[in-house]
């Protein structure tokens, strides 16, 4: 019966059926949609860019510097001697009254390769939490 009722005047119907392969691209549609999400950092973090120069600096404002040295104790090059030690809680109060006043001054990290990335991200979570958003990793060229 099928065969008659594709046949007009004895000849075959080439018809093609598109409502399976729209099924199949919503379908797909729905998948992307929702694990394109999950593809994203929880942190969200500026990066620099990877070059072989470094970046220019803005001479109206001295970016904020926060060095980790390898047995996790913190620095900053700023508020009194940039060798010694400072709290995590030190640095929050420092970073916000400088955003406070000059909201565009860049912050940046400067690490230890041999630090755990945990101890690293803890310093950024905290950064992130006083108002920074954007906080450039510092490296030296080889």
């Amino acid at each position: 019966m099928a065969r008659r009722s594709r046949r007009q005047r004895g000849r075959l119907v080439a018809e093609i059926n598109v409502v399976p392969y729209i099924d199949v691209m919503l379908v797909l549609l729905v998948i992307f949609m929702v694990t394109a999400p999950m593809l994203t950092p929880g942190v969200p973090i500026d990066l620099p860019q990877a070059s072989t120069e470094p970046l220019p600096v803005d001479s109206d404002s001295e970016p904020l510097v926060v060095s980790m040295n390898n047995e996790g104790e913190l620095f900053m090059n700023l508020g009194g001697d940039v060798e010694t030690p400072v709290t995590l809680g030190t640095i929050k109060d420092r970073v916000m009254k400088v955003l406070a006043a000059k909201p565009r001054t860049p912050v940046q990290l400067r690490g230890d390769m041999t630090l755990n990335y945990g101890a690293v991200m803890e310093v950024m979570s905290a950064l992130q939490e006083v108002g920074v958003t954007s906080i450039g990793l510092v490296a030296e060229t080889p």
